[in-house]
């Protein structure tokens, strides 16, 4: 890993990713991208040009005095740390600037869950960056002063479409030297499926992933729950596991790698951090 990008507002909840984001530069020798999303307003937008310009830069100016003092942690002494302020409004361009950095991973915060009506990346800023991001985007919750990835979780169905982000998560966890544990939930009444079933489908799923090699066969849990998401809840506290990751539709949000949202509610209701993957 060489480049992580951070999107940040200034909130506490930006502080987390770029606190994670530090740990991980930290281990890896990686250089930290901090973003800032100007969004000028349309108001800006429709000015004359003199006045659109100074506006412009009134902001821009405003924005990078933010960073000095936002930036200036402990934390981050002895990283490399590059700031960019753009006027972008549209969430998808974060990708473009991934992209355009070589960015290997995107660390974002979000605030966490206080109650069963709120849900956090339902139309949120984070949500809309998860959609559109073909590189993995880290989302931290909460303060990470301890972050360690040395367990890790990555649920699944396992099937064909999702040897795209499997591979990519693969690469992302052996990069960082983590124990990857593949898993599989199995479920009661219609969708329940035999042992030699489940087993069937992750071979051909590995076999096709792998080119033949069934190396990770040994790696997949299958564990049986009520429903998806408390499976992987329950399973990810059992193992003490570090992170939980997932795979993601684009075209729909959160992955819905099962019946219904089920992605999303991991994603919403995860107290860990959780990690998507574009499929």
């Amino acid at each position: 890993m060489k480049k992580i990008l951070v999107p940040i507002d200034f909130s506490e909840y930006s502080e987390y990713a770029l606190q994670a984001a530090a740990i991980l530069a930290k281990r890896q020798n990686a250089e930290i991208i901090v973003l800032h999303m100007l969004g000028l307003s349309e108001a800006v937008l429709i000015k004359n040009e003199t006045q659109e310009a100074n506006e412009a830069m009134y902001y821009m100016k405003l924005a990078e005095k933010r960073f000095s003092t936002f930036l200036d942690k402990k934390y981050l002494e002895g990283i490399k740390v590059t700031e960019t302020v753009q006027n972008y409004k549209v969430f998808s361009e974060i990708n473009e600037v991934a992209h355009e950095n070589d960015a290997d991973l995107i660390i974002m915060g979000s605030h966490g869950v206080s109650g069963l009506r709120e849900e956090v990346f339902i139309g949120s800023n984070t949500e809309k960056v998860v959609r559109t991001s073909d590189i993995p985007v880290l989302v931290v919750k909460n303060p990470v002063n301890n972050f360690e990835i040395k367990e890790v979780v990555f649920a699944c169905d396992f099937k064909i479409e999702n040897v795209r982000a499997y591979h990519n998560a693969v690469q992302l966890f052996d990069s960082l030297g983590t124990n990857l544990h593949l898993l599989y939930i199995n479920l009661p009444g219609e969708q329940f499926r035999s042992s030699d079933q489940m087993e069937e489908r992750v071979r051909e799923f590995l076999f096709k992933a792998d080119s033949g090699n069934l190396d990770m066969y040994d790696k997949v849990v299958y564990y049986s729950d009520y429903s998806v998401e408390t499976g992987v809840f329950n399973y990810s506290n059992k193992i003490n596991a570090d992170i939980i990751a997932i795979p993601t539709h684009g075209r729909r949000g959160l992955a819905h790698f099962f019946n219904g949202s089920i992605g999303e509610d991991i994603a919403n209701h995860a107290h860990k951090p959780v990690v998507t993957f574009k499929i």
